[in-house]
Formats: C-alpha cells, sequence, structure tokens
C-alpha cells in the first residue's frame, strides 16, 4: 500500500545524563532481514553489525540529537515528541510508524504503535540506529570522566552511578530537570 514507511524509535528517555537520541528509517519497500529487532533484545555486538548494515540496506535515515539542555526546558516527552515529528515532516515517507508516541503535529499520515520495535522492522532498525549512537555517545563520555562510569551504566540511575554523582559533583552532561540531579542542585543552594 505505501512505498515509504518511516519507522521511528529512540534511546534514552530514562538515563538521567547524556542526550535523547532520536531515529526514523525507511527500507526500500518488501525489504526483510530476520536479524533486525528490538535492540534491547539484541547483544552490543549484534547491534554493531546490524548498525552498519542498517546504513548500508536503508532507502532513507535520519538521526537527531536531542542535548540534555533541550530535555530540560521541554520535559523528555515533548522533546522526544517534536525530534520525532521533525524527522518525519522532513522525511519523503507516505505513512509514519513511531514506537509509542503519537505524533499531533506530524503532516504525514502516522500510527503510533506499542512495543513497535517489536512489531516493526523500520522501528527495530530505527531503534538500533539510536541505541548504537547513544551507547557511542556515553563510551566518550566514559572517557572523559572516567570514574562515573558511563560506559557501564549509560547514564541511568543506578546505585553506583547515584554514588559517584554524590562523590565527584554535576558535570554538564546531566538532566538537571531528573529527580536526583535536581536534588543535588538544592543541596547546593544552601
Amino acid at each position: 500500500m505505501y512505498s515509504n514507511v518511516l519507522g521511528m524509535d529512540e534511546a534514552g528517555r530514562g538515563p538521567i545524563a547524556g542526550p535523547l537520541v532520536v531515529a526514523g528509517v525507511i527500507f526500500p519497500k518488501g525489504y526483510s532481514n530476520d536479524l533486525i529487532d528490538d535492540s534491547k533484545k539484541l547483544s552490543e555486538k549484534k547491534r554493531e553489525i546490524l548498525f552498519k548494515q542498517i546504513l548500508n540496506d536503508a532507502k532513507y535515515y535520519q538521526v537527531l540529537i536531542v542535548s540534555e539542555r533541550e530535555i530540560d526546558q521541554k520535559n523528555i516527552y515533548r522533546a522526544t515528541q517534536e525530534a520525532m515529528e521533525k524527522i518525519a515532516n522532513h522525511s519523503k515517507a507516505d505513512f509514519v510508524l513511531s514506537d509509542a508516541m503519537p505524533l499531533p503535529h506530524c503532516t504525514i499520515s502516522n500510527e503510533s504503535i506499542i512495543k513497535g520495535d517489536q512489531k516493526s522492522l523500520s522501528i527495530a532498525a530505527a531503534s538500533i540506529l539510536a541505541k548504537v549512537i547513544r551507547d557511542h555517545w556515553m563510551n566518550h563520555l566514559d572517557h572523559l570522566y572516567p570514574q562515573y562510569g558511563f560506559s557501564k551504566h549509560k547514564g541511568y540511575p543506578t546505585k553506583k552511578h547515584i554514588e559517584a554523582l554524590h562523590t565527584y559533583g554535576l558535570l554538564p552532561c546531566f538532566r538537571k530537570s531528573y529527580r536526583p540531579v535536581k536534588e543535588m542542585e538544592t543541596i547546593r543552594l544552601f
């Protein structure tokens, strides 16, 4: 029915540090690849291999990186939604699928699918692109600030990450609107 179906997903809504990464992918009509799956179900090694394959096989792809500052200004939900709408509205898609994100300002017919990364090949591919790029970003932060352990927790608020936050303090990559970080900001005021 549609020739250019854009699938979109994100990585990094829950972490207290690092950016949000949103990706969109259009495959040629009839494309199939049994190895592409929800990025959370794949090993890092498989994601890396599929990342290159997706970039090679996709008819179109786009990735947006949303800064911590923009997340703090808009809130994570709206920042994700706006990034997806931007990708969709600038693509050559004739239909858009998103992973559980309604897109009210999308100018193209679209559908939000719950667990879309398990039901749509293009959404799953977008989840892989977003996850790999975000993981690389967090590995870079780990190189810059090894005491925080970013390569292990990827910015999620694990016990060790919160301990590092309290021991070493805030960095520019922390999301100031997220509770553990916000609490640190409040403590500093007194």
